[in-house]
């Protein structure tokens, strides 16, 4: 059953970054196709996978507090970044996303009237600690 992501989270592991919270966007990850096509290939090129795939990055976006006892850490060393998602009916324990990551770039807010402001950060996954996906359970 479809759900929406209202009350779901992101944490950061060392940094302790904390925000408001309007959007986590989707990790998307990548692999490259090495071609293996040889001169007895006939009509189209063929490809094998590579061995290794790229983590991913995805983009968050936070309500930019000018009290922040800790801003997004954009000098700060990899660390341990969980999502945890919306709890969805019959569930006791929520998915999560988590693996080791760090912060390359963060954008300030944009200030004006009659609108709240809001940054956006930029997150890294970086392989160290596997990016995985844990399902929710009952």
């Amino acid at each position: 059953m479809a759900d929406t992501g209202n009350s779901a989270t992101i944490a950061f592991g060392t940094s302790s970054f904390v925000a408001n919270i309007y959007s986590i966007g989707g990790t998307s990850q990548s692999r490259e196709a090495l071609e293996d096509s040889h001169l007895g290939t006939t009509n189209q090129k063929t490809y094998i996978p590579t061995d290794l795939y790229e983590p991913g990055e995805f983009e968050i976006e936070f309500e930019w507090d000018q009290s922040f006892s800790v801003f997004p850490p954009i000098d700060g060393a990899a660390e341990t970044i969980t999502v945890t998602f919306p709890l969805k009916s019959g569930e006791g324990t929520a998915a999560t996303l988590a693996g080791s990551g760090f912060i390359t770039e963060v954008s300030g807010p944009d200030v004006e009237n009659g609108s709240i402001m809001r940054g956006t950060a930029t997150i890294k996954w970086d392989g160290k600690t596997e990016v995985a996906y844990t399902a929710g359970s009952v």
